[in-house]
């Protein structure tokens, strides 16, 4: 009987494409889209992963996400250090700034500052020149695919009547940082982030040479703990003893995703995407199911004419739908996997982790399942009697 309804199934080529087709296209657009929203907010906490070097971030506690800069006191740093299952602690400074490039260009930047003895916080790649190098003076450096385009978001930015885009940055040229000469000692390569601004890398006290006078500088304490010490109970040790907020990387990071999908429409754009194709992929299932049942409803009567059961129809038309589901759904994710590839090459977000095809899977086959139960109750309110009907 399986293979009966199968039979009938492929034997309408027609309605078997149709079939196929439109749960491959809900398919597409439910793990397609995941996928993408799953890759942009995932570049939300690319610089804390890049800067992977500490077990907690310690801050004030109204920060709401990595770029909302609340500076801390000085002593927040000796407070951090005292505290007990604290390996060491360091400065990190971050902050915007205007910097000017060498055609007179003004650009809006990251600076972020290391820590001058251990340069902690530092990015993970080197392309050109040693992260030794940005102890020289006046030295910073500039991530390679900013150094490429100058700095500038888009081309045609340079000298006045000039219109052959931006030079590139070489190490020795010079941007000046609040008129503060800097020298470019190095290129490094980081993650692509959610924020698109340039981000540059000096020292922590000549970042505060650079940056607009305040008596709070401080922008985070980066801490280790000790071997074998709870990074947890460390964490609450040093929010009970500063009042300051500590955080994992991985917790601050949720924190920022939470926070920009609050204040943002990214969130309900997708989902609405997401329903989208579950919607479609229901209705185009649903009525061709349903149009398939009709045509094939005497083969069905005949079926229990013949004594077939309703368990054994149920099974039958089941087959049917599972078995469209997993060849429209094969299709359709691996064409989201290839418009990913593609996406992924051309610089745009795109990641498809395993929960994706999972849930996506589950979205199709309730698609098709909403489908099959209107089909299995017209089947089994077939009248036996209508095979017999002219």
């Amino acid at each position: 009987m399986i293979r009966i309804a199968l039979g009938m199934l492929l034997g309408d080529r027609l309605k078997y494409l149709g079939l196929v087709a439109g749960l491959s296209f809900a398919a597409l657009l439910i793990t397609q889209q995941a996928s993408i929203y799953n890759g942009f907010t995932g570049r939300v906490g690319s610089w804390l992963r890049d800067t992977g070097q500490a077990d907690l971030w310690i801050m004030d506690p109204q920060v709401l996400f990595t770029e909302d800069r609340k500076a801390l006191l000085d002593t927040a740093l000796l407070r951090v250090r005292g505290t007990d299952g604290v390996a060491w602690a360091v400065p990190l400074f971050k902050a915007y700034v205007v910097c000017r490039v060498q055609d007179g260009t003004r650009v809006v930047v990251r600076l972020v500052g290391l820590d001058d003895a251990t340069l902690t916080g530092a990015p993970p790649v080197m392309v050109e020149g040693e992260l030794a190098d940005l102890k020289q003076d006046r030295g910073i450096l500039v991530d390679e695919h900013d150094a490429r385009t100058g700095l500038r978001l888009r081309r045609g930015m340079g000298e006045p009547g000039v219109d052959e885009g931006p030079r590139e940055l070489r190490i020795g040229d010079r941007i000046d940082i609040n008129d503060h000469e800097t020298v470019v000692v190095g290129t490094y390569r980081r993650t692509t982030e959610f924020f698109w601004d340039p981000v540059l890398y000096t020292t922590y006290t000549r970042a505060l040479r650079m940056a607009p006078p305040e008596r709070r500088v401080l922008t985070y304490v980066l801490a280790r703990v000790q071997p074998g010490a709870d990074v947890h109970e460390v964490a609450a040790r040093i929010e009970r003893a500063t009042g300051l907020s500590a955080l994992t990387a991985a917790e601050f990071e949720q924190v920022s995703k939470d926070f920009i999908l609050e204040q943002t429409g990214i969130l309900a754009n997708f989902g609405i995407t997401i329903a989208l194709g579950f919607v479609i992929g229901a209705l185009v299932a649903g009525q061709l199911l349903y149009n398939f049942v009709l045509d094939n409803s005497r083969a069905f009567a005949s079926m229990k004419a013949m004594g077939a059961t309703h368990g054994l129809l149920i099974r039958m038309v089941t087959v049917q739908v599972l078995y469209v589901t997993g060849v429209g759904f094969g299709i359709g994710l691996g064409l989201a996997a290839l418009s990913g590839w593609l996406l992924a090459r051309s610089g745009l977000a795109f990641q498809m982790v395993w929960q994706v095809p999972v849930l996506g899977g589950a979205a199709v086959l309730g698609c098709a399942l909403v489908a099959g139960l209107i089909s299995i109750a017209r089947v089994l309110r077939l009248e036996p009697a209508m095979v017999f009907k002219a």
